[in-house]
């Protein structure tokens, strides 16, 4: 009977002992289930023996320094996760003997106040399209319908649906994907084609709503309460219309979720998938009940790690929370506490809005390279690096007050540092200036250290048009309430935005979620192209090469061979003919990639989209805006 992640979890959490530091056999058990990845909850996955999945990137992984790495963070993991059980326990002492009545107090206020605060008025739809860029892939090549198949070489982006029944999903190694599939053909990425069929899909989007909010490459927020109100339709039948409409436009199937808000929106996009919508009525009791027994990793903000320290306190579905609620804010902090209370009771925000009218909270650039220890070396590496981010400083016009510095070790380890400078800065002579300390620090802490990752970033932004001073000349200064609440003495209360917006505490935790899933990535990335060079029996020299007008991959300069591979592009039997070859395979076969793409990897920087079809792997990961 097929194991699925659910049972991995209860595994997992089983595992976990009651001292700082579990078994290395019990250990691995929670590191299975941390390996099978961000994306363990895609769809497509339903009736896959996640625990042959784990097995076999758990031995596939093993012994690289992504394994020692991952083996190192989980170990962490759960000794912190030791210590809030620890606090837990010493929480229901003091409960049995009278005492947290104001905690829970606190909490049961805090409820009624963000009750008050619930709005059912608006439809909100999220919607996602199916697999996209296996999707587009699929237009320009329908053999690709009948194999598995998935976008991505180094690591997946995406796996059309035939795949995902193997296991294979994106975010995951290449190689082990192909563990799991071995007839699977891999695609190299394609920016430029999926921003070309993105723009389609914006066409009928904009219709719904000409203010729809980008998500990324592949899904948007829309608000159509209007759209439903002028034409007098029911919101189901209007997002019927605009899936339909989507499909004769662009020719490729989006999902729906319809909502009284964005977060329910999400959650509900992925009931029906694919080709598929879902609606969750606006009423407050459908909604609780909805929340009840939804998994807690169901809800965007709540990556593997939260769910692991939520897990190991008894909270497994949304319902848990309430039974936990004053020990909450104890445990995890107040911010946590705000957030998990909304996921309890399905409040979110309904103001759908274009990105960039969204208030920028950071820039920064970072970029990946072979190790570097050689101190010269790296103090070019943090000029040049000062260099880049003072051009995307002027770019969006801002200047920071707090300067971050961060650095991934050899091991991929990856830890920052941090400086206020007296001003705000943005040139890279000032961004050099104070970065150079610490590193000069970090060097005198570890002695010798390698790096493979530096990137610079600012925070505490600046509008360079609006100045750090007021009208009077003089610095400007935070707001009471902002200054209350980063001391951590009261709880804030509903808030609003400059433009009347209710805000809502999940964007942090959406980004930490984010920022999880891409260190993910480009750690596999590297364990990719580490796998890849092992297994390259002769390393070739480089070679001029041609692109092909058919599938713009480069081919080797060569006439003859140039033709052949045109006319291979041409004949639709290439697919089945390539497939036809699997059985004869030796025991570590070659991966089957339509065309090549060159690797390369040593520059990236996040926030940039690939500049091209051929843009680099580390970046092509990374989602872009949506329909930028």
């Amino acid at each position: 009977m097929p194991r699925h992640n659910d049972d991995l979890a209860d595994e997992a959490q089983n595992a976990v002992g009651a001292t700082g530091c579990a078994p290395a056999a019990s250990q691995h058990h929670t590191l299975k289930y941390h390996l099978l990845g961000p994306s363990l909850t895609k769809s497509g996955q339903d009736g896959v023996d996640q625990k042959r999945v784990s097995e076999i990137i758990y031995n596939a992984s093993k012994g690289s320094k992504y394994f020692n790495n991952e083996e190192h963070k989980d170990k962490s993991l759960t000794i912190k996760i030791n210590r809030i059980l620890a606090k837990k326990r010493e929480l229901q002492r003091i409960e049995a003997q009278g005492g947290l009545k104001n905690e829970m107090k606190r909490a049961d206020d805090y409820i009624a106040e963000f009750e008050y605060g619930r709005d059912l008025s608006q439809v909100v739809v999220h919607v996602d399209c199916d697999a996209f860029y296996a999707a587009v892939e699929e237009l320009d090549r329908p053999e690709l319908k009948e194999v598995p198949f998935a976008v991505g070489v180094g690591v997946l982006t995406t796996c059309n649906y035939i795949a995902r029944k193997y296991g294979c999903r994106s975010g995951m190694a290449g190689f082990v994907a192909d563990k799991l599939c071995p007839e699977l053909i891999h695609l190299p990425l394609n920016f430029e084609k999926y921003t070309a069929k993105a723009k389609e899909v914006r066409a009928v989007l904009e219709q719904y709503d000409p203010r729809f909010e980008s998500a990324s490459i592949d899904e948007a927020y829309l608000n159509i309460t209007q759209y439903c109100q002028d034409h007098d339709m029911d919101p189901e039948e209007a997002v019927a219309q605009m899936r339909a409409q989507v499909f004769e436009h662009a020719k490729i199937t989006i999902s729906a979720g319809i909502a009284a808000n964005a977060k329910l929106a999400k959650i509900c996009s992925n009931k029906n998938k694919p080709n598929g919508q879902y609606r969750l009525p606006s009423e407050r009791t459908s909604i609780l009940i909805f929340m009840r027994d939804l998994p807690t990793r169901k809800v965007n903000g709540i990556g593997r790690v939260f769910e692991r320290e939520l897990d190991a306190i008894g909270i497994k579905t949304c319902g848990d929370i309430y039974e936990q609620r004053h020990y909450l804010s104890r445990l995890f902090g107040d911010k946590a506490f705000e957030f998990l209370m909304s996921v309890y009771l399905g409040l979110g925000r309904t103001d759908v809005r274009p990105v960039e009218e969204y208030e920028r909270k950071s820039v920064g650039t970072e970029s990946t390279f072979h190790d570097i220890s050689d101190p010269k070396e790296l103090r070019d590496k943090l000029r040049w690096t000062a260099e880049e981010l003072e051009k995307d400083l002027k770019r969006t016009e801002f200047k920071g007050r707090t300067l971050v510095l961060k650095l991934k070790l050899h091991t991929y380890e990856v830890f920052s540092r941090q400086v206020q400078p007296p001003k705000a800065v943005y040139t890279a002579d000032d961004l050099y200036h104070f970065s150079l300390p610490m590193l000069q620090k970090v060097e005198k802490e570890m002695p010798g250290m390698k790096l493979r990752l530096m990137g610079l970033r600012c925070t505490h932004l600046v509008n360079m048009k609006k100045g750090d001073v007021d009208f009077f000349g003089r610095a400007r200064q935070p707001s009471r309430d902002s200054a209350e609440t980063a001391q951590g003495s009261v709880l804030p209360k509903v808030e609003v935005d400059d433009d009347g917006w209710q805000k809502w505490p999940d964007e942090e935790f959406e980004d930490q979620a984010r920022q999880e899933q891409q260190e993910e990535m480009e750690e596999l990335e590297t364990l990719s192209q580490t796998h890849q060079s092992k297994t390259t029996k002769k390393e070739r020299p480089p070679i001029e090469q041609w692109n092909c007008p058919i599938c713009a991959a480069p081919q080797t300069a060569d006439e003859r061979t140039f033709n052949e591979h045109i006319d291979g592009c041409l004949s639709r039997q290439t697919i089945k003919e390539i497939v036809s070859t699997t059985n004869e395979r030796d025991e570590q076969p070659e991966r089957k990639v339509l065309s090549l793409m060159p690797a390369n990897s040593a520059k990236r920087k996040r926030g940039r989209p690939p500049g091209g079809s051929n843009g680099e792997l580390g970046q092509a990961v990374r989602k872009r805006a949506f329909f930028a």
